[in-house]
Protein backbone atom coordinates (compact mmCIF):
# COMPACT_ATOMS: atom_id res chain seq x y z
CA UNK A 1 0.00 0.00 0.00
CA UNK A 2 1.43 3.55 -0.79
CA UNK A 3 2.40 5.47 2.29
CA UNK A 4 2.07 8.85 0.56
CA UNK A 5 -0.35 10.77 -1.37
CA UNK A 6 1.90 11.19 -4.20
CA UNK A 7 2.36 7.65 -4.58
CA UNK A 8 -1.48 6.65 -4.22
CA UNK A 9 -1.60 9.20 -7.07
CA UNK A 10 0.88 7.15 -9.20
CA UNK A 11 -0.96 3.91 -8.35
CA UNK A 12 -4.25 5.09 -9.49
CA UNK A 13 -2.49 6.30 -13.12
CA UNK A 14 -0.42 3.80 -13.68
CA UNK A 15 -3.29 1.50 -13.22
CA UNK A 16 -5.52 3.93 -16.18
CA UNK A 17 -2.77 3.34 -18.46
CA UNK A 18 -2.52 -0.40 -18.04
CA UNK A 19 -5.42 -0.60 -19.18
CA UNK A 20 -5.57 1.89 -21.78
CA UNK A 21 -2.14 0.13 -23.49
CA UNK A 22 -3.83 -3.12 -22.63
CA UNK A 23 -6.94 -2.11 -25.00
CA UNK A 24 -4.63 -0.79 -27.36
CA UNK A 25 -2.43 -3.73 -27.21
CA UNK A 26 -5.34 -6.27 -27.96
CA UNK A 27 -7.21 -4.28 -30.96
CA UNK A 28 -3.43 -4.34 -32.56
CA UNK A 29 -3.20 -7.94 -32.44
CA UNK A 30 -6.68 -8.27 -33.55
CA UNK A 31 -5.96 -6.35 -36.57
CA UNK A 32 -2.76 -8.04 -37.38
CA UNK A 33 -4.66 -11.43 -37.18
CA UNK A 34 -7.55 -10.70 -39.41
CA UNK A 35 -4.50 -9.58 -41.82
CA UNK A 36 -2.95 -12.59 -41.50
CA UNK A 37 -6.22 -14.65 -42.06
CA UNK A 38 -7.27 -12.55 -45.14
CA UNK A 39 -7.20 -14.42 -48.55
CA UNK A 40 -7.56 -11.77 -51.07
CA UNK A 41 -5.00 -9.89 -51.67
CA UNK A 42 -7.26 -6.13 -51.77
CA UNK A 43 -8.93 -7.33 -48.67
CA UNK A 44 -5.18 -7.71 -47.06
CA UNK A 45 -4.02 -4.10 -48.82
CA UNK A 46 -6.82 -2.25 -47.53
CA UNK A 47 -6.22 -3.62 -44.19
CA UNK A 48 -2.78 -3.44 -44.19
CA UNK A 49 -3.42 0.30 -44.55
CA UNK A 50 -5.31 0.66 -41.61
CA UNK A 51 -2.95 -1.51 -39.57
CA UNK A 52 -0.01 0.37 -40.63
CA UNK A 53 -1.89 3.79 -39.49
CA UNK A 54 -2.50 2.38 -35.98
CA UNK A 55 0.68 1.25 -35.44
CA UNK A 56 2.35 4.36 -36.14
CA UNK A 57 -0.49 6.04 -34.12
CA UNK A 58 0.82 3.86 -31.01
CA UNK A 59 4.27 4.19 -31.53
CA UNK A 60 3.87 8.08 -31.82
CA UNK A 61 2.08 7.79 -28.45
CA UNK A 62 4.59 5.22 -26.85
CA UNK A 63 3.01 2.45 -26.74
CA UNK A 64 5.22 0.28 -28.28
CA UNK A 65 8.35 0.98 -29.57
CA UNK A 66 9.02 2.71 -32.58
CA UNK A 67 11.68 -0.01 -33.95
CA UNK A 68 8.67 -2.70 -32.96
CA UNK A 69 6.24 -0.92 -34.87
CA UNK A 70 8.67 -1.05 -37.58
CA UNK A 71 9.14 -4.85 -37.68
CA UNK A 72 5.74 -5.48 -37.55
CA UNK A 73 4.68 -3.53 -40.47
CA UNK A 74 7.45 -5.28 -42.55
CA UNK A 75 6.29 -8.40 -41.55
CA UNK A 76 2.84 -7.53 -42.57
CA UNK A 77 4.44 -6.06 -46.18
CA UNK A 78 5.69 -9.43 -46.56
CA UNK A 79 2.72 -11.10 -45.66
CA UNK A 80 0.41 -8.88 -48.04
CA UNK A 81 3.14 -9.63 -50.74
CA UNK A 82 2.70 -13.41 -51.20
CA UNK A 83 -0.70 -13.48 -51.47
Amino acid sequence: MPQHKSAAKRVRQTEKKRVSNRLHRSRLRTMMKKLRSSETKDEAGSLLNEAKAYLDRLASKRIIHRNKAANYKSELERHVNTL
